[in-house]
Order: C-alpha cells, then structure tokens, then sequence
C-alpha cells in the first residue's frame, strides 16, 4: 500500500527545507497517527544504503579509489572509479544530493564508471570538513556553500577530468537534487562543460542562461510541483537563447525517483529509463565509444 501522500510531501519539506527533525517527526507522527505507523512510513521514506547497492566496491571490471587533489588551488576530495577496459573516453563528474557523499552516490559513480566513463563522485561539502555521517548534520551544512564555492570545485573537477591521459577531453556532469541545481549552476559558469544532465533540480539564474555552452538533459518529476512550476520559464529563456536541450517530465513520480535507497519514492521503470536516457546523452556529449 502506497504511503498517504501528506507523509511523502511532509518528508520532501524535511529534506529541503529543511525541517528541524523534532519538528518533522512530531507532524509526521499527526498524520500517521500511531508511533508504530510513523516509524514503518520512516523505514519507506530514509535511505537504506546496504540494501540498494547495485555495484560492488571491488567489482572486478572497475577501479576505484579515494580521490584528493589540488587542482589550481582548489582543494578537492572525492571518490574516483575508472573502467578497467583500457581506452580513450569522457570524464563524468557525479553530483550528489543534499546529503553529501553518501554510499548511495558512491554506488551511483561506480554504476557510471561501468558504461565506460572515468568517474569522479566529489565531495562538495570538502570546505566545511567533508560529508558528516550524520544526514542531518550534512544537510544543515549546505546554506553555508556558496555557488561561487560550488562553481570552483566543479570547475577544477572538470579540468582533472579533462587533462587525464586517458581522457578524450570532453566532460559531463550529472546531479541530483541539490545536485540538479548545482549542474545548471556549473552549465552557465562553465563554457568547457559538453553535455550535463539534470535530475530533478532547480534552474541557474535565468539571466545567466545565454551564457550555457552545454547540451542539457533535464529530467523532473511530475509529483515534484515545485520544481516543475520553474520549468516553463526556464524552458522559455533555453529556447531564447539558443541551447541545445531535452526536458522531460517523467508522470506519476516523486522526487528522487532515481534513489533507489528510499523505497516509497524510487520508481524502478522510470528510474532505468532516465538512466539509459542519461548515459546515451553524456556517451553522446563526450566522445565516449
């Protein structure tokens, strides 16, 4: 049976707003009416990493390792996976969601490494100390980013992804969520970005828009209101301008849709469809055979 569609919109304000905790769990528990009901609706609603790993740490087809560079001046960590396969291809660069580098995302940039790009899942959260294990200490840490701090690291992952040797120069990016919002904020600021991809998040600044050099791929969902309200006027500026650009509005999804770790709100049918859509489109944008 499908959760009462006030827990799923109380847990997306939880997650986005955000809610202080005692707060959420005190309306969750009005709706819910039961402490018992409450806690089997949060057992649907928060992630469960081990059991939505779909690619092994140490699969054999790929490697993976920690990442921590300075690239001008940018100090950047993360985790990079790379195909074993030896061979010239795109560099993707895999932007997580509100809550930083979590295992979830890990999983997300080896199944990318695995379709043959070099991968690199960066912690964005690398200025204020890294990505806390904590979800909720981790998203109250994200006002404190700036777009401009944002921008930088993206940048400079972008350029370690483009000068590797076995690289064909051409990158992408993919985020979620906050993620989503962070690949259009880097598409108006970074002109050496190919092709990025967009998981339900919120446009750049509409008046940065003719700055884009980007193909775009940006997938909502329909469930998800807030954000499909600001698709109109950010298709309306796209087209103003020229870019080159696909949206889709996938029907009867939630947000995160494509997280596999939240039972109630993933979509498996939709989920493998914006994927295979978002690794034909980053193959396409960087070159990758």
């Amino acid at each position: 049976m499908a959760l009462d569609r006030r827990i799923v919109e109380l847990y997306d304000e939880y997650t986005h707003k955000p809610l202080d905790r005692r707060i959420f769990m005190n309306r969750l528990l009005a709706i819910a009416g039961t402490a018992a009901a409450a806690e089997a609706a949060l057992a649907l609603l928060e992630p469960n990493y081990a059991q939505a790993q779909q690619v092994a740490p140490d699969d054999a087809r790929i490697t993976a390792s920690r990442f921590d560079q300075t690239v001008d001046g940018v100090a950047l960590k993360g985790y990079l996976v790379t195909p074993k396969a030896e061979a010239k291809r795109g560099g993707v660069l895999v932007i997580h969601e509100n809550r930083g580098l979590n295992p979830h995302i890990e999983d997300i940039t080896r199944r990318m490494a695995l379709e043959g790009f070099t991968t690199l899942g960066l912690d964005f959260l690398t200025p204020l100390g890294g990505t806390p294990n904590d979800p909720d200490a981790a998203r109250a840490l994200f006002p404190q980013l700036s777009v401009e701090t944002v921008v930088a690291q993206g940048r400079a992952a972008l350029k370690y992804l483009a000068s590797r040797p076995d690289a064909t120069a051409k990158t992408g990016a993919v985020g979620f969520c906050w993620g989503g919002g962070s690949v259009n904020d880097l598409a108006v600021s970074a002109p050496e970005l190919a092709a990025g991809v967009v998981f339900y998040g919120r446009p750049p600044d509409l008046a940065k828009v003719p700055q884009i050099k980007a193909r775009l791929l940006i997938q909502q969902a329909s469930r998800d209101t807030r954000l499909v309200q600001m698709l109109p006027d950010y298709e309306k500026a796209l087209k103003a301008a020229g870019i080159q650009y696909e949206a889709i509005v996938y029907p009867d999804v939630d947000h995160a849709f494509m997280n596999d770790t939240s039972a109630e709100r993933y979509n498996a049918a939709t989920a493998g469809q914006a994927w295979a859509k978002t690794v034909a489109f980053l193959k396409a944008g960087t070159g990758t055979a």
